[in-house]
């Protein structure tokens, strides 16, 4: 097992739901994150508040989807810190409509972050690592990366793909000692996703989780820390979903 104290680790959609969930719990077994997120109001407002606590934390804007910017994320941490040593791929979006009336530019933006975004981030954490011995890619993959999902294919799409990432650059790397895995959520409490958002929706929604309810962020933060801290772990997709692909 690999303890977390001391260790670099950026967490891209950092500022908000899952992601800032997971720089607190990070941030908590002692390692040293980098808050990467396209909001700037919001992952100001993380950093400035989480160094009231916490003296290792900054706040890097990034839109995951320019390859140029990951580059110069992964190069300013490394120069702020010395080394990266996990990288969690969580930014992503969606977009609800019928598919043929989806826009190209609706589709290729969600392919940008979702899948391409991970890519990246992956690219240049993985020049690091060679250097350092090993380290560990994460990615928020989800339950619709394994079913389909009517109106949400550009996502499912994407969550399909961040799935294949994981498995082939696993085995790519893994006899360089760095590991990648991916997290597949179910469906979780956060952001607009709440019954004074969702109305009727919010119950459907509950009834597809064996469970009885749906996830909470802190949850899937948990699932993070594992896959940081344990060194046997790689090439999988964990689910975190309430029971929903076991039915």
């Amino acid at each position: 097992m690999t303890n977390l104290q001391g260790k670099v680790a950026i967490i891209t959609g950092g500022a908000s739901g899952i992601g800032l969930a997971t720089v607190k719990a990070f941030l908590e077994k002692g390692a040293k994150v980098v808050i990467a997120d396209y909001n700037e109001e919001h992952g100001k407002a993380a950093e400035q508040e989480l160094k009231q606590t916490y003296s290792d934390v900054l706040f890097h804007k990034v839109n995951v989807a320019e390859e140029q910017q990951v580059e110069r994320l992964v190069a300013e941490t490394v120069k702020h810190f010395g080394k990266l040593d996990v990288i969690f791929n969580n930014a992503g979006i969606g977009v609800q409509k019928p598919s043929h009336e989806l826009t190209d530019e609706e589709y290729k933006r969600v392919i940008s972050i979702n899948q391409d975004g991970v890519f990246y981030g992956a690219k240049y954490a993985i020049r690091e690592m060679l250097k350092t011995g090993g380290g560990s890619i994460i990615s928020t993959s989800s339950i619709l990366g394994s079913v389909g999902e009517p109106t949400s294919m550009p996502y499912a799409a994407s969550k399909g793909a961040v799935n294949q990432i994981t498995k082939s650059l696993a085995l790519e790397y893994a006899d360089r000692n760095i590991r990648v895995n991916a997290i597949a959520p179910g469906f979780i409490e956060s952001g607009m996703v709440n019954k004074e958002a969702l109305g009727d929706f919010y119950d459907g929604l509950v009834a597809k989780h064996p469970l009885g309810r749906l996830g909470r962020p802190e949850e899937i933060a948990h699932a993070a820390v594992f896959l940081a801290e344990n060194d046997f772990v790689t090439g999988t997709t964990i689910l975190v979903d309430g029971g929903y692909l076991a039915q």
